[in-house]
């Protein structure tokens, strides 16, 4: 917190909060994506569908990368969520937006005739990479079981 913050302000410095924020905001969105591919939930097409999408634009192994890209999600969301094993945990999801990114939408942000532009994969994966960084915080599972010193921001 920086000095010359009024003491007014100061309730606001609650960085464990912000990350609870982040994981259950990402958490969330992992496991209703991963959900639609998973399990057909939420107007998904299920893992056929996912598959065949895949397939469509030549993704190497499109059964065993659909599967990964739904367990990173839906299995990572959960973990993202709860705090536990975050910094795994978002290492592959992170990957799978990359991808995501990537494939289906050619890094963009805009939408054209041939690409549809879509920052969520990108949000998604800069949060995820943020928890690496970060860690889950003391509002977690991990924290709870594994002391503060694995589960919160280290302080230099």
């Amino acid at each position: 917190m920086e000095a010359h913050t009024p003491a007014a302000l100061r309730f606001l410095h609650q960085p464990d909060l912000g990350l609870l924020l982040l994981r259950v905001a990402l958490g969330i969105s992992g496991v209703f994506h991963g959900g639609q591919k998973l399990f057909s939930a939420f107007g998904g097409k299920g893992m056929e569908g996912f598959t065949k999408f895949l397939g469509s634009m030549n993704v190497p192994m499109p059964g065993v990368s659909a599967y990964m890209a739904a367990l990173a999600e839906f299995g990572g969301g959960i973990l993202i969520a709860i705090g536990l094993f975050t910094r795994l945990a978002s290492i592959p999801f992170a990957f799978t937006m990359l991808v995501a990114w990537g494939m289906a939408h050619q890094f963009s942000f805009i939408k054209t005739e041939t690409v549809n532009g879509s920052e969520l994969p990108f949000h998604l994966m800069v949060m995820a990479l943020a928890l690496v960084f970060t860690g889950p915080g003391k509002y977690s599972v991990q924290a709870l079981f594994f002391g503060k010193r694995d589960a919160a921001p280290h302080r230099v």
